[in-house]
């Protein structure tokens, strides 16, 4: 499976961001030809105050259902059915009751929901220029780990700061999963000391290719205005880079490739030697 990553640079107003998503989309089905398109982290709306963010949250529409959804929900469904592909749709504001939830959705070839994921561990850090962040202010937490069957490959869903919990990718692993979808928003203080090392890591960890769409720039936040690392990449099960996107808005494109897989769980079968060693930890 050929899949590609693809990295925008995310404002508050929602219609311009979903247009900036179609062309990206677009060209790069064009050039690479992939299976699957995987977007960034909150692409629908990054930056504004709480006002905006809830205007941009679409409620979903029951699960498993035919029923219409929001604008954006139904841009993702519509671009797999129009172009028979996966589309792993990052994340976007999810409203439910008076909550909201960063979420993820994925739709199939036939445009299809296949999963929907709410990001686990929120974002309640200072960053060491002393930026404050506190997603929990708008957003709660999801309480599910997600796996969902793309084609012949299973897919585990993870967003941005899970990175940092090897628990949860530990769990995607026992799930089946052999492809792990990393959307996010890191941002750059962060991003340039942690974000490679933590993937490379989590992949080395579960022996899992990981897709790691990032959002890139410069966004108006409420506080002022923020910068996200970019970075988009993809890793594979050996912990190696394969492909990896640029500053500035693109993407990138790599084969997924289930028989390095096996190899390199079949060589190094890491996940029966910790359940061998369960017991002394």
């Amino acid at each position: 499976m050929r899949v590609s990553v693809v990295q925008m640079n995310p404002g508050h107003d929602k219609a311009a961001n979903i247009a900036q998503a179609r062309g990206l989309m677009e060209a790069a089905i064009e050039a690479d030809r992939p299976q699957m398109l995987v977007l960034p982290e909150m692409w629908t709306c990054l930056g504004g105050d709480r006002p905006t963010k809830l205007a941009a949250a679409e409620a979903l529409p029951p699960a498993g259902s035919h029923a219409p959804g929001g604008e954006a929900y139904e841009f993702l469904r519509d671009t797999a059915r129009r172009h028979g592909v996966h589309v792993h749709g990052g994340s976007i504001g999810e409203a439910a009751g008076e909550k909201l939830y960063n979420t993820s959705l994925a739709f199939g070839p036939e445009g299809q929901e296949l999963a929907r994921y709410r990001k686990i561990h929120l974002f309640d850090i200072t960053t060491p220029d002393g930026t404050g962040y506190r997603e929990s202010a708008t957003y709660g937490g999801g309480e599910t780990v997600v796996t969902y069957q793309a084609g012949e490959i299973r897919v585990g869903c993870a967003i941005c700061y899970d990175v940092r919990f090897p628990e949860l990718f530990l769990a995607l692993r026992r799930a089946g999963a052999e492809l792990i979808m990393l959307p996010a928003a890191f941002t750059l203080q962060t991003g340039k000391d942690h974000w490679e090392v933590l993937i490379r890591a989590r992949a080395i960890e579960t022996q899992c290719w990981f897709a790691a769409p990032a959002t890139w720039g410069q966004h108006q936040e409420k506080a002022g205005p923020r910068l996200t690392y970019g970075h988009s990449l993809i890793a594979d099960p050996w912990g190696h880079v394969v492909a990896r996107a640029s500053d500035g808005k693109g993407w990138a494109t790599a084969r997924i490739d289930p028989a390095l897989t096996a190899r390199v769980r079949r060589d190094m079968p890491v996940l029966e030697h910790r359940a061998a060693a369960r017991a002394q930890y």
